[in-house]
C-alpha cells in the first residue's frame, strides 16, 4: 500500500518532494512510519526495499524484540530497532521540530513507555489495560488512564508505573507543543478534562493530558 508523497504526515522526516508515491505503514497508520522509510530514508542503512527484504529474510531486524517479516511494519514512538548483523539499535523519539526521530542506544536497553489510553475490569484481581499503539496488557496493578507504564519487551510484563502527578516528567507528543519535555508544575481540571502546566526550557506551557505522555 502506497501513498503520495505529498499527502504524508506532518511527523514523517522526509522531503514531500520526490518519487510521487511513498509506502505507509502495515497499520497505525497516523502514528507510526513504515520500517522500509525508516530504513532507507532516514537511518540510509538499506539502499531500496530488496536490500531491507533481504535483511529480513535472514532475521536480521527485531522491533522491540520481535523479528519482523513485513518491511511496511509500523516504527510508532519509542519502538526499539535492533540490528544485530550490523550491531546497532535505534529508538523512535520525537524532536523539537515534531518530526520522529532516531536515537541510537545500547542494546541493553529492553524497556517502552506506553501511556495507557482506558481500562477494562476482567474479573475482581485482573484489569485489562489499553495503551497507546494498540497495546494491551493485564494486570492487578492500580493504575489509572494518563498514567504510563514501563513494559519490558523480552516478557511484556509492566516493570514500573508512573503516575499522572505533580513533578513527573512529561514529553509532549501531540499538537502545536510536540517535542516539547518539561515537569509537570500543576494539573489542572476544566471542562471534565484534565490540563497539566508544564515548566519546560525556561519557559511555562499548557498542554491537554491526552497530549502528552509521562517520561519518568
Amino acid at each position: 500500500m502506497h501513498l503520495k508523497r505529498n499527502n504524508i504526515k506532518n511527523f514523517w522526516p522526509i522531503p514531500r518532494k520526490g518519487t510521487k508515491f511513498v509506502a505507509v505503514p502495515s497499520h497505525n497508520q497516523y502514528e507510526a512510519l513504515p520500517l522500509v522509510v525508516v530504513m532507507r530514508d532516514i537511518l540510509k542503512l538499506v539502499r531500496n526495499n530488496k536490500e531491507l527484504k533481504k535483511v529480513i529474510h535472514e532475521k536480521q531486524v527485531l522491533v522491540n524484540n520481535k523479528i519482523i517479516h513485513d518491511t511496511n511494519y509500523p516504527i510508532s514512538l519509542f519502538d526499539i530497532i535492533n540490528l544485530p548483523h550490523i550491531n546497532k539499535h535505534y529508538k523512535a523519539i520525537i524532536s523539537k521540530n515534531k518530526k520522529m526521530d532516531f536515537e541510537e542506544i545500547n542494546n541493553k536497553e529492553k524497556t517502552k513507555v506506553l501511556k495507557v489510553i482506558c481500562k477494562k475490569v476482567i474479573d475482581s484481581k485482573n484489569i485489562q489495560l489499553n495503551l497507546m499503539h494498540g497495546w494491551n496488557v493485564i494486570s492487578k496493578e492500580k493504575v489509572n488512564t494518563g498514567d504510563s507504564v514501563v513494559i519490558n519487551m523480552e516478557d511484556k510484563k509492566i516493570v514500573k508505573i508512573i503516575p499522572l502527578e505533580k513533578g513527573r516528567k512529561v514529553i509532549v507528543i501531540k499538537g502545536k507543543h510536540t517535542g516539547n519535555t518539561g515537569k509537570i508544575e500543576e494539573i489542572i481540571e476544566r471542562g471534565g478534562k484534565k490540563l497539566v502546566k508544564i515548566s519546560s526550557d525556561d519557559k511555562k506551557i499548557n498542554v491537554w493530558v491526552k497530549n502528552i505522555i509521562l517520561t519518568e
